[in-house]
């Protein structure tokens, strides 16, 4: 298990993001292992409350099967848990799709919880306190 700081500007307190790299039908490679941790690690340049990135390579041995390569990301942000999975004919590829994939649903994932947070108030309070008014 490797940890890998959440940035120089992310990381406070000494707190650490980890990331873990596994691989299924494929060996793991440390170019590889290093390429998933650089483009995996920008996503904490969003959002500061991730607490562990999951990431699983996976390759498909079916001739007949275009995109075989198979990347999987699950982030464990604030007791929830944002899931990405994309496919690409090459590794690489695949990691650069879920890598973008991931960052946007992290920077979705945080607007919506800013918004809940920050006490808005949302249509249901509106309608109730337009029936409330009108009593």
């Amino acid at each position: 298990m490797e940890k890998l700081p959440c940035g120089t500007d992310m990381a406070r307190n000494g707190e650490t993001m980890h990331i873990h790299v596994n691989g299924r039908n494929v060996e793991i490679t440390d170019a590889i292992k290093a390429y998933v941790k650089e483009k995996a690690g920008k996503v904490a340049a969003h959002y500061d409350q991730i607490q562990a990135i999951d990431v699983v390579l996976t390759v498909i041995k079916n001739p007949s099967v275009a995109d075989s390569h198979v990347a999987e990301i699950n982030c464990k942000v604030l007791g929830d848990t944002v899931r990405v999975e994309e496919k690409a004919e090459s590794m690489y590829a695949s990691i650069d799709l879920v890598c973008d994939k991931l960052e946007r649903q992290v920077r979705k994932y945080k607007e919506k919880y800013l918004k809940a947070k920050s006490g808005s108030p949302s249509i249901r309070t509106e309608v109730l306190a337009d029936e409330e008014a009108a009593k």
